[in-house]
């Protein structure tokens, strides 16, 4: 550990509820860590003396301080993948203030996901859940629920970070061709945290990389479409009316990133004039999804609610990145996960 640090105090203020417990196994017998925990709801009332004197931030990102509030703040966590709900937010822009996301942390739950949605929508049962709703024995069995089987299939996955990769890693024994598309091409290893034997840290999981620009002459090859990009100006509604166009007729969309990256109209009409054969989404645009929101109504489109990084365990695995990062911090390495602001991730 780096002397300098190891001497003297580093003051922590988490805007989550912590318990005794979680709050030993972050200071690690390291009495020099101050840590004070205040729950979501009370984060604008942390006390202008705690603001003060906190030099680390453990945030939700519901309200994060000005730096005025905060003078001494050097270091900002935030406890989710995508940073996009923070970007207006002036002190993620300090040059002088280090901001890590909490990206890794969800890649087994959500790669979990993907995988049940390809094997959901390939063998079709969404179709034999409705024909079990209405008390139907399906008899044509070569034609409504002939599956598409991930074998020799081809997928898509846009955007080859954390989560993409780990489901590259989840189909790898599947036998499926996996295609995919990222912004940065200059970088196939993956540099971010990402739990031990999980992901595609070298670059293993994928036939052929295509850039961003390229995606249009991706699409046309993939049999499924895994949508696991971050939100930023140059990815909002990416998934247009040209994308959907540019897929199979007999392929499937799947996205589990944010609801802003497709054109929810266009969407809808690909799905009512068949332009794709179905889709299964877990975000939108708008959350949660009105009662009124057409994307109810489509029969061939399967929604969840924004469950896909959901575990009992998830605050647990935040704090284990949280706690390494620390360690890392007062030994004056790189942290895991810096995120930019101009990129947006």
């Amino acid at each position: 550990m780096n002397q300098k640090n190891a001497r003297r105090t580093i003051e922590i203020t988490s805007l989550i509820n912590l318990t005794e417990a979680q709050i030993s196994a972050i200071k690690g017998g390291n009495e020099r860590i101050r840590i004070s925990t205040f729950s979501r709801g009370s984060a604008s009332q942390v006390p202008p003396e705690q603001w003060q004197k906190t030099e680390v931030l453990l945030a939700s990102g519901d309200f994060l301080p000005t730096r005025e509030m905060a003078p001494k703040l050097k270091w900002i966590h935030i406890t989710f993948a995508g940073i996009d709900p923070i970007l207006d937010q002036p002190i993620i822009r300090d040059k002088n203030i280090l901001v890590t996301s909490s990206s890794g942390v969800m890649v087994s739950q959500m790669g979990e996901y993907v995988l049940m949605a390809i094997l959901m929508l390939g063998h079709k049962m969404p179709a034999i859940n409705a024909a079990q709703a209405r008390n139907e024995w399906v008899s044509n069995k070569s034609g409504m629920v002939i599956p598409k089987e991930l074998r020799g299939s081809t997928v898509g996955i846009v955007g080859y970070g954390s989560i993409g990769r780990e489901v590259a890693r989840l189909l790898y024994s599947f036998g499926a061709k996996v295609l995919a598309a990222k912004a940065d091409l200059s970088i196939l290893e993956d540099t971010g945290y990402i739990p031990e034997g999980l992901g595609d840290p070298k670059g293993d999981y994928f036939q052929r990389m295509y850039p961003i620009d390229a995606l249009l002459g991706m699409l046309p090859e993939c049999d499924f479409v895994v949508l696991t990009a971050p939100l930023t100006k140059k990815t909002r509604h990416m998934f247009s009316t040209e994308a959907f166009n540019a897929m199979k007729t007999d392929a499937y969309f799947i996205n589990v990133s944010r609801g802003a990256l497709v054109d929810e109209t266009a969407l809808i009409y690909a799905l009512r004039n068949k332009k794709i054969a179905g889709a299964m989404l877990d975000v939108f645009d708008e959350e949660p999804l009105p009662a009124n929101s057409p994307l109810w109504n489509q029969p061939n489109l399967t929604i969840t609610p924004h469950v896909s990084g959901i575990s009992p365990k998830l605050l647990d695995d935040v704090l284990d990145l949280f706690t390494i990062n620390l360690q890392r911090y007062q030994e004056d390495l790189p942290l895991y996960n810096l995120i930019d602001p101009e990129k947006g991730y």
